[in-house]
């Protein structure tokens, strides 16, 4: 039997394949409807924010050889990292300014990037909280995993989106600006957001991600009103 912790409160849908050894887990009430993604890769499997601590979800980790590194990508992304530490003793990534929101756990920290295997590394985005952060993936044409750092407005379109909430505005211009200098057409092909994937409608990823990012205007991004 599953610990209380562990029922299914949450969620009954299993995750789903977003692209090749990639799968997506339902928006999670604990991490504020957020989206967590599941890198299954010969050097280890990479579990990208936290799921619903269900069965089903547990299961479906234990069946793909379980996880080997957890990276958070803000701090309304820890939802149960001890628990899921306790079911699989992996390592735990954290940007350094975030880490004391673990206490007790065993945390790897970096500040700038983190390379995790030879194909994916963190890259510190602030902006959205103090340690926001991206994971890039550079198979299957590049893919960036935004956490809250950009996300899909209401026509899909990936944006950095400035609310009430936003820890430092201009730093998370700042962050975008940092991501098109450094990615081109051929090294950023796909964008997994970490929340609104509703505004997908049945998409899995969006697609031409450098070729949205680049079209951004800054300027008038940075000059948004924060939502209420």
């Amino acid at each position: 039997m599953y610990p209380l912790s562990q029922q299914p409160s949450h969620t009954t849908k299993s995750p789903r394949d977003v692209l090749d050894s990639i799968f997506a887990f339902p928006p999670n009430r604990d991490t504020l409807g957020g989206s967590s993604y599941f890198i299954v890769g010969n050097e280890g499997n990479i579990l990208i924010d936290c799921p619903a601590l269900d069965p089903i979800n547990l299961d479906f980790l234990r069946s793909h050889g379980g996880v080997s590194w957890l990276f958070i990508t803000h701090r309304s992304a820890i939802g149960k990292t001890a628990e899921i530490f306790a079911n699989f003793n992996c390592q735990i990534l954290i940007q350094e300014q975030e880490a004391y929101l673990l206490p007790g756990l065993p945390v790897t920290t970096f500040t700038q990037e983190f390379a995790i295997t030879p194909t994916a590394k963190a890259i510190w985005t602030p902006g959205h909280s103090p340690g926001s952060s991206c994971l890039y993936y550079s198979e299957l044409g590049g893919v960036l995993f935004s956490g809250r750092h950009l996300l899909p407005n209401q026509h899909g379109e990936p944006i950095p989106l400035r609310t009430a909430k936003t820890f430092h505005w201009p730093r998370q211009i700042k962050s975008l600006q940092v991501l098109q200098e450094n990615f081109t057409p051929e090294t950023l092909q796909y964008l997994c957001p970490g929340a609104n994937t509703g505004f997908l409608r049945g998409k899995r990823v969006i697609d031409q991600a450098y070729q949205r990012l680049a079209s951004l205007d800054l300027s008038t991004l940075l000059a948004t009103q924060p939502m209420i």
